[in-house]
């Protein structure tokens, strides 16, 4: 069969980019910055230039256009998703950054509790505990969340209740 060589050659690099994309794909699985991943998308278009016959040359360039086009267009929108600013995020990590008030005294055992936008939290202060407990009444800043209970930092000693004049 006359030209069954040329075809072959033709298949030959165009499943070693369709490789390419696959070994690129599977190393983005174990890793967290989505480059691999684009470049595994890059590798397609190559894999159809070579399919189509084109030269070596046209193959790495395509490769290249396309692997800098989704690295300057779709990896900063995949970052800013990852980064949402408070007032998107939900569920546990919207209490983040948030300020309370503590409702039981809250100590470095866990036994506290704090009001945080309407909903009593489990309590514990943040750090080793070396910081005083902080009283019914006192504000305090979540820290984190550590399963169902927030890790606080009092920002004020003393409850926020004014003093009763008697």
């Amino acid at each position: 069969m006359p030209g069954a060589g040329l075809l072959f050659a033709l298949m030959a690099v165009w499943v070693l980019w369709v490789i390419a994309a696959g070994v690129f794909g599977l190393a983005e699985l174990h890793s967290p910055a989505l480059v691999l991943g684009l470049l595994a998308i890059a590798a397609l278009p190559a894999a159809v230039v070579a399919g189509v016959g084109g030269s070596a040359a046209a193959q790495v360039a395509t490769f290249a256009i396309v692997s800098v086009l989704l690295l300057a267009v779709v990896r900063p929108v995949a970052r800013r998703h990852r980064h949402l600013p408070v007032g998107l995020r939900t569920g546990a990590a919207a209490m983040v950054g948030r300020r309370g008030v503590v409702v039981a005294p809250v100590d470095s055992s866990g036994d506290g509790r704090v009001r945080v936008g309407g909903e009593v939290w489990s309590a514990r202060l943040y750090g080793d505990g070396g910081t005083a407990p902080a009283p019914v009444g006192a504000a305090v800043d979540v820290i984190e969340i550590d399963g169902a209970t927030a890790l606080v930092l009092p920002l004020s000693p003393t409850p926020l209740d004014p003093p009763q004049e008697a």
